[in-house]
């Protein structure tokens, strides 16, 4: 791996004063239905109610102050978007964000909100770039790539790094997987905090581009994602997937269904407000109790920004 620990805690220390060290809980009634012992380290809470926060803040405050006056510019339908706004604002620079159409109105009025200028593009990978290198031949802004960045997947480490430094002797850690920066954060920190814990990576079954990819250990995109978990429709990069294919343990999918369970589970007994996305290591863990009976579970919930005209239970 291209990455050492001192990466991981130059990170940490550059993004801390920024960012919320967010709190770890566990429900006595979860672990009874579950048979584990589970720790849910709670990335809802975080600034922007997302733990995209940490890998766009540790991005553009990497970047020299003479490059940051350009501003930063970005592609995403969320979290990642709203963390690059605030982020941008932090440095006292100017944030560009292409959103599709078909993105959340309250994520796009979130983003708004952070003094970000959006612009709107079409459903689809190929307008998103393209809209992006307008705005970057127009304004000299950095692009700051979701996933596919190494400032962004250290930041995106410390997440976990903060888990295992509050929780020891985990058996798993899981993680949600969408384009691979929160999975490939968490098997560094992994690799460099707690040898010894395996990682389990959780994905849709409506759209399981890295569990197909890492059982045939090459990089197959997914093609028609469909899933209530919006926050995970993206493909690995081959930087992420690299990452996934040397750290992973395993990958388990689950269904639309299950998901919806596991997320009604988290708001009714943890009490907590988590996105669709964010349920996913829980119904991880619902599907294969056999698995994780009496094991110690680190499981990371991703975001609370949800739609509460909206939701699926």
């Amino acid at each position: 791996m291209n990455f050492n620990k001192e990466d991981i805690l130059l990170s940490h220390k550059r993004i801390a004063s920024w960012i919320h060290n967010t709190p770890v809980l566990t429900s006595g009634s979860i672990n009874q239905i579950s048979g584990a012992d589970l720790f849910f380290k709670c990335e809802n809470f975080q600034k922007i109610g997302a733990f995209k926060m940490r890998g766009a803040l540790n991005a553009v405050l990497s970047t020299s102050k003479e490059n940051s006056q350009k501003g930063f510019v970005t592609h995403s339908s969320g979290n990642h978007a709203q963390a690059v706004a605030l982020s941008s604002k932090i440095a006292n620079t100017k944030a560009y964000i292409v959103m599709p159409k078909g993105a959340p109105k309250i994520k796009i009025k979130a983003v708004k909100g952070y003094g970000a200028e959006v612009t709107l593009c079409e459903n689809n990978e190929r307008s998103r770039t393209d809209t992006c290198e307008k705005i970057i031949n127009k304004t000299g802004a950095n692009f700051i790539h979701p996933y596919d960045n190494d400032k962004v997947i250290l930041g995106q480490s410390t997440c976990s790094k903060e888990l295992y430094d509050e929780i020891e002797k985990l058996d798993y850690v899981i993680p949600p997987v969408g384009g691979g920066g929160l999975a490939s954060g968490t098997i560094l920190s992994t690799f460099f905090f707690s040898k010894s814990t395996k990682v389990i990576l959780a994905e849709p079954e409506k759209a399981n581009d890295a569990f197909i990819s890492f059982n045939s250990k090459k990089l197959i995109p997914v093609s028609k994602p469909d899933t209530i978990a919006d926050g995970l429709k993206t493909s690995l990069s081959e930087k992420t997937f690299d990452i996934i294919m040397e750290g992973t343990d395993e990958i388990i999918t689950v269904s639309e269904e299950e998901i919806i369970n596991a997320m009604r589970m988290i708001w009714e007994r943890l009490k907590v407000v988590c996105e669709p996305s964010c349920s996913l290591p829980l119904a991880a863990v619902l599907k294969n109790k056999e698995k994780f009976k009496n094991k110690r579970v680190g499981l990371i919930l991703t975001g609370g920004n949800v739609d509460l005209n909206n939701l699926p239970f």
